[in-house]
């Protein structure tokens, strides 16, 4: 039987049973609802099992995996917070996790650590220390650290771990089966996933793309049939392009797309907009048809506006205050 989970304000609980999660619907339909083979959060209103409605719609079909993709542990979770979330990730026996290098928030003490090279997944595992350093290989080249962190759980009945985003922003829960075993992403937006899940890399072949794309030559290729989970910085809006449909993003604001979608580079107007429009050269011209997945604050965005503040490059000057940094010393900031 399908488990649900529902979000109201930001606030996600579950998993529940269908009739837990109609009953839930019938006395708030105004939230969204997510369970296995949904590829995103839906409105309940527009869920036929949960609001009971005709005109309701379809629960989405699974697309087929991607060649060579290998089955990863089925997982529950939850997400909790808003502004700072983090995900709390439930284990069965014997059933793992995989996470960057100090993401963990908490743990049960029948879940076991284990630092290995590469990503954990049978594709690395399978092939001896060539196969291992190859996968450390990838993460390095991608800019991430050569070590993954695996979460086991040995004990007996269930056990939970969770991992905390790295900053500000919003944690995407994907399921890589619903789209066809493969999604493209930003390099420092995988935070976890099931163990099963192979991190690899995606070169962009076009020269324009990988010089002023905002993320380079390389981002990550996530692969797999398992729940995985991305980190994002501010809000984050998930759009489905239809074929052909065009859409320009600022290439800082790409969290993750569909490998089907085109990626590409056009010049943000002249040459007086590109130099002084505060939007850079270059935007991304993201072609459907495929989901993409938006960001609202890019953490170089975030960083930049605090080095700029920071006071050794001439901020934090004592703003609305005629005192300056003398107010600073007087109202306490200093201590």
């Amino acid at each position: 039987m399908a488990q649900w989970y529902l979000n109201y304000n930001g606030e996600q609980s579950g998993p529940f049973d269908e009739a837990q999660a109609q009953q839930i619907a019938r006395n708030n339909i105004n939230g969204l609802a997510w369970r296995e083979g949904f590829s995103s959060w839906l409105p309940i209103e527009q869920i036929t099992e949960l609001a009971g409605t005709s005109d309701g719609i379809k629960p989405p079909e699974l697309r087929p995996l991607q060649q060579g993709c290998t089955r990863a542990d089925e997982i529950d979770f939850k997400i909790f917070g808003t502004e700072m979330q983090f995900v709390e990730i439930e284990l069965d026996p014997s059933e793992s996790a995989i996470a960057e290098a100090g993401a963990m928030m908490y743990k049960d003490q029948s879940i076991s650590m284990e630092t290995i090279f590469g990503d954990g997944s049978e594709a690395s595992n399978g092939s001896g220390f060539m196969g291992k350093l190859l996968g450390a290989g990838k993460r390095l080249i991608t800019g991430e650290s050569l070590f993954t962190t695996v979460f086991t759980h040995n004990g007996t009945d269930k056990a939970h771990v969770a991992f905390g985003a790295p900053y500000p922003g919003n944690i995407i829960p994907i399921s890589l089966e619903a789209l066809g075993g493969e999604i493209i992403c930003q390099k420092d937006a995988f935070l976890c996933a099931a163990k099963g899940v192979s991190i690899g890399i995606h070169f962009q072949k076009k020269i324009l793309t990988g010089l002023f794309g905002g993320e380079g030559f390389i981002m990550q290729k996530l692969e797999g049939d398992g729940m995985t989970f991305l980190h994002a910085g501010g809000s984050i809006i998930e759009r489905e392009l239809n074929p052909g449909e065009e859409l320009h993003v600022d290439t800082g604001c790409i969290v993750a797309y569909e490998p089907q979608v085109d990626f590409n580079l056009q010049q943000a107007g002249g040459i007086k907009t590109s130099l002084f429009g505060g939007e850079g050269l270059f935007f991304a011209q993201l072609r459907g048809p495929g989901k993409i997945w938006l960001q609202s604050l890019p953490f170089s965005r975030l960083a930049g506006r605090m080095l700029q503040a920071a006071p050794q490059r001439g901020g934090s000057k004592g703003e609305g205050s005629i005192l300056g940094s003398l107010g600073n010393l007087i109202d306490g900031d200093n201590f």
